[in-house]
């Protein structure tokens, strides 16, 4: 059987995809994951520093192009590696899924997809830009999860860390949902509020799969007379990595979606301004509004 899907139609950049070459380009150029998350970290607190006393942007065709475009990134993402992981479900089962990387070894489509996707974590940083420029409060959550994302993905495609298929089509998919969504708050459409408790819950659903895999890998490399190409060091972080963005993530969904604060904004009238109509629904927008108050308290200190 073969170890790629049979794909109905391959792009010639996909085709002239050749995994030893990015792998090595990669490791030559590690460093631009530490210089870009140094930039991106002097850039955005510098940056709230810098609008502390000056009005915000409000930057809303910017922004609708910024998310059009990284969920047109996703989706296609999206479609270009799902393919690969459920082929290899199919029929090579799960240990292969978690332990072989041919996805990127004898699967250009995929392989291709998955380059991209460490790559795009790079411009990605770029989404803190908006919140920055538009004076919205910056959570911990958010530029821990830019950054380490970034590190993390670098670090195991220079590993080939088989497991990573799974993390990335996941990625891929909830981004997907993600980048639309807000892309149409920004056009000023209003999905219901549930949509936004749905992507909250995949992106939970995410971090407790990643988890899982990492345990089953954890499991196979254990086992005598087994090869799982992951290292020990490899599912460490990304179980350290994965349960942090659990424990966060079901913080902002309580936050947002279940405590009094969040049961009190339900009760509120409709909005009459600009900004509230345009925070309501919104997971990011409503964490902001949720943490104004004590975001402006530590920005006073």
């Amino acid at each position: 059987m073969e170890l790629a899907p049979n794909y109905s139609f391959v792009f010639d950049f996909e085709n002239d995809f050749i995994h030893e070459d990015t792998r090595h380009w990669m490791l030559r150029n590690w460093t631009w994951v530490f210089y870009s998350s140094g930039i991106y970290m002097l850039v955005i607190f510098g940056g709230q520093q810098f609008m502390l006393n000056r009005p915000k942007f409000e930057l809303r065709g910017l922004l609708v192009i910024w998310n059009t475009m990284l969920a047109m990134f996703s989706i296609m993402g999206a479609f270009r590696t799902a393919p690969e992981l459920l082929h290899v479900l199919r029929h090579h089962g799960l240990f292969h899924s978690v332990c072989v990387p041919s996805f990127i070894e004898q699967d250009k489509v995929s392989g291709f997809w998955t380059w991209l996707f460490v790559l795009s974590k790079l411009p990605e940083l770029g989404d803190t830009i908006f919140i920055v420029l538009r004076k919205q409060p910056l959570i911990f959550l958010h530029w821990y999860h830019h950054i380490t994302v970034l590190m993390y993905s670098w670090f195991s495609y220079t590993e080939y860390t088989a497991s990573a298929r799974w993390f990335i089509v996941m990625n891929y998919c909830v981004h997907a949902l993600m980048y639309t969504y807000y892309a149409l708050r920004a056009m000023r459409f209003h999905p219901p509020r549930f949509i936004s408790m749905i992507i909250t819950t995949l992106q939970l659903t995410q971090m407790v799969i990643g988890c899982a895999i990492n345990v089953w890998a954890h499991s196979f490399i254990q086992t005598p007379g087994r090869s799982c190409n992951i290292s020990p060091m490899n599912i460490k972080l990304s179980i350290a990595m994965y349960f942090s963005y659990f424990v966060l993530f079901a913080r902002f969904f309580y936050v947002t979606y279940l405590s009094s604060n969040a049961r009190k904004g339900r009760r509120i009238a409709a909005p009459t301004s600009k900004t509230a109509s345009t925070s309501r629904n919104d997971p990011r927008e409503l964490d902001n509004l949720l943490n104004g108050k004590q975001a402006t308290k530590v920005k006073a200190q």
